[in-house]
C-alpha cells in the first residue's frame, strides 16, 4: 500500500517542478501585468469579480485538471464543461477572453489559458485585500472537455462527502477548509439552500439570520452573500459568522459541527494570518492539481476552442 503512494506523491512533485515563478518572464515578460492590470480595471466596476474567478479556477481544476478546459465552447453536436449544470452559473469568461486577446497581440501562441486563469485569480484576490503570493506558471491548455465529466462537491454535502472530492485530488482536509473559505466573497442562488429554511427550519442556521433569508428568497431569481459581513473582501470573517450559525449553505455550517474541521475553523477565525497563508498554501496546491506541461495539450490561440488539428501549439520553452 505503501508503494503506489510514494509513486503517485513523486508524480506530483514531477509534474509540480516543471512549474516556475516566472515562466513567461524570457518569452513574454508583459504578460503578468497585462493580466494584472485588466483584473484591477475590472475590479473597479464590479468587486464580484473576485469570487467569479475563483469559482471558475476550482471548477476548472476539479474537472480534469487545471488545463483550461472550462472555457471550451459547446458545439451543435458537443456539450463541453462550460454547459455543464454546476458551470452554468461560472462568470467572467469575457475578462479571460480580453486578457487572452491582448497577450497573443504580444506574445502569439506562447501563454496558456490555464495559466491566465491561475494568474487572474491570484490577482484578484489580492486586489480584494486577500493575501498576495508567487504563483508558479508553464501550464498547458487541454484537450478535452465533456460536460459529462463535471462531478463537484455540492452544497449540502457532509464533511466527509466533500473531502472525499478533495483527497481524490490529492487535498487535504486543511486544504479543503481552507478553500472554502473562499466564500469569503462568494454569493448563492436562493435554490442552494433553500431547503434550509422550509419547510422545516434547519436548526444550526441563526433563526434571525433564516427569517432575512426567507424574505430575500421571496424572489425566485434571488441570490445572498454567503459572508454578510465583508461580502466583497478576502478575509477570515466568513469562519467567524459560521462559527455563529450564520452559515449559508450546509457545507459552510457543517464545517463547525463536524469535529474532524471544526478546530480549523476556530483556528481561522480567531487568527487571520493564519488562514491568509494557509489560502496561498492551497491555492498553489490546488492550481497544480492534474496539470499539463511540456508538451502535452496545446496553447490555445482563443480560449474558448481548440486549435484546429495542424496548429496544436505545441511550443516548448
Amino acid at each position: 500500500m505503501i508503494l503506489p503512494y510514494i509513486f503517485l506523491c513523486c508524480v506530483f512533485h514531477l509534474v509540480s517542478a516543471q512549474l516556475r515563478v516566472g515562466f513567461y518572464n524570457s518569452t513574454c515578460p508583459q504578460a503578468e501585468t497585462i493580466v494584472r492590470q485588466a483584473v484591477q480595471n475590472q475590479f473597479n466596476s464590479d468587486r464580484s469579480i473576485t469570487a467569479a474567478l475563483l469559482r471558475m479556477h476550482f471548477h476548472d481544476c476539479f474537472v480534469r485538471g487545471c488545463d483550461a478546459s472550462i472555457l471550451i465552447k459547446s458545439t451543435k453536436s458537443k456539450q463541453s464543461e462550460r454547459n455543464a449544470g454546476p458551470n452554468q452559473t461560472v462568470r467572467g469568461f469575457e475578462l479571460i477572453d480580453k486578457i487572452k486577446k491582448s497577450i497573443e497581440t504580444l506574445c502569439p501562441s506562447t501563454v496558456s489559458c490555464a495559466d491566465i486563469i491561475t494568474l487572474a485569480t491570484r490577482d484578484a484576490v489580492a486586489i480584494a485585500g486577500g493575501p498576495s503570493y508567487a504563483i508558479p506558471t508553464g501550464r498547458r491548455d487541454g484537450l478535452v472537455s465533456n460536460a459529462a465529466d463535471v462531478n463537484l462537491p455540492g452544497p449540502s454535502f457532509t464533511v466527509p462527502q466533500a473531502l472525499q472530492s478533495f483527497t481524490n485530488k490529492g487535498l487535504s482536509l486543511n486544504d479543503m477548509v481552507t478553500l472554502l473559505g473562499a466564500h469569503t466573497v462568494g454569493v448563492a442562488h436562493c435554490n442552494f439552500f433553500q431547503n434550509r429554511l422550509s419547510p422545516v427550519p434547519d436548526n444550526t442556521m441563526d433563526p434571525s439570520l433564516a427569517a432575512q433569508l426567507l424574505k430575500t428568497c421571496s424572489k425566485s431569481t434571488a441570490t445572498t452573500f454567503l459572508d454578510q459581513n465583508t461580502s466583497f473582501t478576502v478575509d477570515n470573517q466568513f469562519f467567524r459568522q459560521i462559527m455563529l450559525q450564520k452559515g449559508i449553505l450546509k457545507i459552510d455550517q457543517e464545517l463547525t459541527l463536524d469535529n474532524s474541521s471544526a478546530s480549523i475553523v476556530s483556528g481561522f477565525a480567531s487568527n487571520e494570518n493564519t488562514f491568509r497563508q494557509s489560502f496561498s498554501n492551497a491555492m498553489i496546491k490546488m492550481a497544480s492539481i492534474d496539470i499539463l506541461v511540456g508538451r502535452a495539450g496545446e496553447i490555445r490561440k482563443n480560449c474558448g476552442v481548440f486549435n484546429p488539428p495542424n496548429q496544436k501549439g505545441h511550443k516548448v520553452f
